[in-house]
């Protein structure tokens, strides 16, 4: 899991600039490359921190933020840890889903130490499935067409193996995730209408792709397979940037983490719809505390932060609050400047 996650924030600082220069949907914002790696480069940093490379199953005390001994031999609570520390400093659609994705992937390893393609084809499923319900209104021809796609196929395959646990059965489904993952990525420019008018792919989407070939390299031992992004539209570095001559998007990006009841949590999510767009929330987190309250982090788009901000504290008290422009800043000559990557 360590290595997977290295090998993805390497790969994603690699793309950053191209990812970011294909991204319009669900704002021409020009950053799920940046938001994708900073995300990934949270949840690594945290097992940097928290667990040793040669560490077997020795146990030892990780930052006060876990709460917890940690179990370096089970798979599940190592990947849990990368996945909270990437929910709390997630950026963006595209990081806050992914985060998403991680967090529920440790759930059906807790327990294991070791991977197997069942226990993958389990965790690849439930990720995708939670990544699709934390967004009030998910479309397909997204990053989540193309988790949904990898967690099926790699179903599809561990089907077939009846219960085989070797690492050669593991590898047919990694193979089988990343080839499904890839036909997704291809599929969504005809699927979102601002896609096919620039014809290109969609930015998560690629970067999903990438994530889930660094997981086959990791646990395969194999090399990124750097020819998976040949042809896919858009996704060239001699491209010009798609966002030249588009309209500035209008609002901006407001995140936080909060304390709430389930109640109160459906309420804000609620309220939140009727503000603005592309709302995203998610348990941070198992454990309610004593008053009965989860963690949640909270996305959403907005026209103006003050209402949404109004809504939230009427609720609770938000921690980590963030607003962004979701305006790409350009130059007089049209061409995106370095503050827009």
């Amino acid at each position: 899991m360590k290595r997977w996650l290295g090998k993805a924030e390497t790969a994603l600082g690699n793309h950053s600039d191209r990812l970011n220069a294909i991204n319009i949907f669900p704002v021409a914002d020009g950053d799920t490359g940046t938001n994708l790696y900073l995300t990934v480069r949270a949840a690594h940093r945290a097992l940097q921190d928290t667990v040793p490379a040669d560490a077997g199953t020795v146990q030892t005390q990780v930052p006060e933020q876990a709460g917890h001994l940690a179990k370096l031999n089970d798979v599940g609570d190592v990947l849990a840890r990368a996945g909270q520390a990437a929910m709390e400093q997630a950026k963006g659609n595209s990081g806050t889903l992914f985060s998403v994705f991680l967090c529920a992937a440790a759930e059906p390893l807790a327990g294991h130490a070791r991977l197997t393609s069942s226990l993958l084809a389990a965790a690849l499923n439930r990720a995708q499935i939670r990544a699709w319900s934390a967004l009030s209104d998910p479309v397909p021809g997204t990053m989540l067409s193309v988790m949904e796609a990898a967690g099926r196929a790699a179903a599809a395959v561990d089907a077939g193996q009846n219960g085989n646990d070797s690492n050669h059965a593991l590898g047919l489904v990694l193979d089988a995730a990343v080839a499904a993952a890839l036909e997704a990525v291809v599929r969504t420019e005809g699927q979102l209408d601002a896609l096919q008018a620039a014809h290109v792919v969609d930015a998560g989407g690629v970067g999903m792709l990438l994530i889930l070939d660094c997981l086959r390299s990791a646990v395969l031992g194999e090399e990124l397979r750097s020819e998976l992004l040949d042809g896919l539209h858009g996704y060239d570095l001699q491209d010009p940037h798609i966002h030249t001559g588009m309209p500035d998007d209008d609002g901006v990006e407001v995140m936080c983490t909060i304390s709430l009841s389930p109640l109160d949590a459906a309420t804000l999510r609620q309220r939140l719809d009727e503000l603005g767009d592309s709302v995203i929330m998610s348990q941070v987190g198992p454990s309610a505390d004593a008053e009965g309250r989860y963690r949640w982090r909270v996305h959403v788009h907005v026209p103006d932060p003050a209402p949404a901000l109004g809504v939230i504290r009427s609720l609770g008290d938000p921690a980590d609050v963030s607003v962004s422009e979701l305006a790409l800043p350009r130059d007089p000559s049209g061409e995106v400047s370095a503050e827009g990557r």
